[in-house]
């Protein structure tokens, strides 16, 4: 089957693309970056190098194939300039277009939970116009939206904050509860994804590990040697406060505040416990804490 994979070799498309691989198929892997490419060719597939941003490149990199994996890479916080639904909403485009023009009829799409709704969730709005604009495609493309839950790589962010205050601190905490996933357990199921033949339209959720705020603090504490470490719930003004100081711009800020505020409200879990894979993946908190405790110690 001849697959062509978007997100170069990052943290969902590498273990995608060995597995891929590794079963036969013919994987064409877009990157922007042509230092990538020896590394693309070394796991057996071929490389596009080139810009999603350009829908002529996406055009060429997707002639021919059975089946696309699409993803939009990670916005950054600290960019002043960037407005996360534009964002989406212009690659969403660009690759319905080229989808469109070359005629793919399996289309397997990165998302995110709080997908379901345009609003209280931060800059997560950006993948509900995201499906929408996909959701525009004819017909015949059959196109799976998937949805994974919270990185557990999201959590190396709050290192800093530990090493200074000896707490997490966010506008969600506490007894909230939490869905983690790991990029691996995410690859398997888009890997799964992009070798059936799924009719119409169809949503899918992945997620690794169900617990609480309080309980991630706990693993993730014994694991760096701070069994007392807290998870506490500030107040937006705080967060906003605590934000700025490490320069993070208002506009950007508040897009991340509301993210937070969303996860304590429930907003971006709700659609998530009323469609709840039926298992979760393989790595849990505990495998998670490991890694993490090692980045902690090397900062």
């Amino acid at each position: 089957m001849k697959i062509t994979v978007t997100g170069s070799l990052g943290h969902i498309s590498k273990p995608l693309v060995d597995e891929l691989v590794q079963k036969g198929h013919d994987v064409t892997v877009i990157s922007s970056n042509p230092d990538k490419r020896i590394a693309i060719e070394a796991t057996g597939a071929t490389a596009a190098i080139g810009s999603i941003k350009d829908v002529d490149f996406l055009v060429e990199a997707f002639q021919g194939a059975e089946a696309v994996y699409t993803m939009v890479p990670p916005v950054g916080y600290f960019d002043p300039n960037l407005d996360p639904i534009a964002y989406f909403r212009m690659i969403g485009s660009n690759y319905a277009d080229a989808i469109r023009q070359t005629g793919v009829k399996r289309v397997v799409n990165l998302s995110s939970w709080g997908a379901h709704r345009d609003n209280g969730n931060g800059g997560i709005a950006g993948t509900y116009h995201l499906e929408q604009i996909l959701n525009e495609l004819p017909d015949d493309v059959r196109l799976s939206h998937i949805r994974p839950t919270s990185f557990y790589y999201n959590l190396y962010s709050f290192v800093p904050a530990i090493k200074k205050a000896g707490i997490i601190a966010a506008s969600y905490g506490g007894d909230d509860r939490t869905v983690l996933v790991a990029p691996s357990d995410i690859a398997a199921v888009v890997a799964e994804e992009l070798q059936t033949l799924a009719e119409g339209r169809t949503i899918r959720y992945v997620a690794s590990d169900e617990l609480t705020c309080n309980e991630v603090a706990r693993i993730l504490g014994e694991a760096i040697g701070k069994p007392d470490l807290a998870w506490v719930v500030i107040s937006e003004e705080q967060m906003l406060s605590n934000l700025a100081a490490i320069g993070m711009p208002p506009k950007m800020a508040a897009v991340l505040v509301e993210l937070q505020v969303g996860h304590h409200k429930g907003i971006i879990a709700e659609d998530y416990y009323q469609n709840r894979p039926a298992t979760l993946g393989n790595v849990k908190t505990i495998d998670f804490a490991r890694e993490f405790a090692a980045a902690y110690h090397q900062q």
